[in-house]
């Protein structure tokens, strides 16, 4: 956390300059007995050769719209910090058909073939799992980051004035979504140090910011549950503490 920082981008990267082994997201889905943890410096690599991937493979620019048909999953974390990164506007569960380009999970494969320009599958198995077959008409994301470099510079810096989010019929700019995201943090008695449990999705502002930016804003962490509501109470109160949350929501 930096008080210079006016773009998600910058947040990720004063997180990285920081402490960049101590976990930043950490994943449960419990339909599949899943669990990834991401440390600051592992969650980065992702967004830089996801970054790669948008700026590089799939030709974005800054200002596309990017269409992200996914739940509340580490690996859409990670496109929501790439789509910062190289300026195209990450718009969560927006229309596939009014985007230059859409991301998909399985579930939304065939809505997301209303977008005309490039598509990416993703099979969101566990340890980010290839598709045993690509799915026509779709890059397979598991196939195709692998190979992209460690290192991203974008061709054109993101504007911090320049939309960055578009999420539940709203549009933040950079500088917007790191002042509403500061402020979030304030609201929730964030600070460094401080796990945040978040069994929200990631359709709207609420669930962004708290999954995920105002925990990186605050040099906080979130702990990511996929399929929350099958947990018991008791089974709910032992990851509590076994993840050390300081903070549900």
């Amino acid at each position: 956390m930096n008080a210079t920082d006016r773009t998600p981008a910058d947040l990720l990267r004063s997180a990285l300059a920081g402490d960049a082994a101590r976990p930043l997201v950490t994943f449960y889905d419990d339909a599949t007995g899943e669990r990834v943890e991401l440390s600051v410096a592992t969650f980065a690599n992702w967004v830089a050769k996801t970054a790669n991937l948008v700026q590089d493979e799939l030709s974005a620019e800054p200002g596309d719209r990017v269409a992200l048909l996914l739940p509340a999953h580490w690996q859409t974390a990670v496109w929501l910090l790439a789509c910062a990164e190289t300026g195209v506007v990450a718009a969560p569960q927006a229309d596939p058909a009014d985007a230059d380009l859409v991301v998909a999970g399985p579930d939304a494969l065939e809505a997301a073939r209303a977008c005309s320009g490039p598509r990416v599958a993703l099979s969101l198995r566990p340890l980010g799992g290839r598709f045993p077959e690509a799915p026509e008409g779709f890059a397979d994301y598991a196939v195709e980051v692998p190979g992209q470099g460690d290192r991203f510079v974008p061709y054109v810096p993101p504007a911090p004035d320049a939309v960055a989010l578009a999420a539940g019929g709203r549009e933040l700019t950079g500088e917007e979504v790191v002042a509403q995201a500061r402020a979030d943090a304030g609201a929730l008695g964030l600070a460094p140090g401080s796990r945040v449990l978040s069994g929200r999705d990631y359709a709207d502002w609420d669930g962004l910011s708290q999954g995920l930016l105002a925990p990186l804003a605050a040099g906080a962490s979130v702990v990511l549950c996929r399929n929350l509501h099958l947990l018991d109470d008791d089974a709910l109160a032992a990851r509590k503490a076994s993840e050390r949350v300081t903070h549900s929501v």
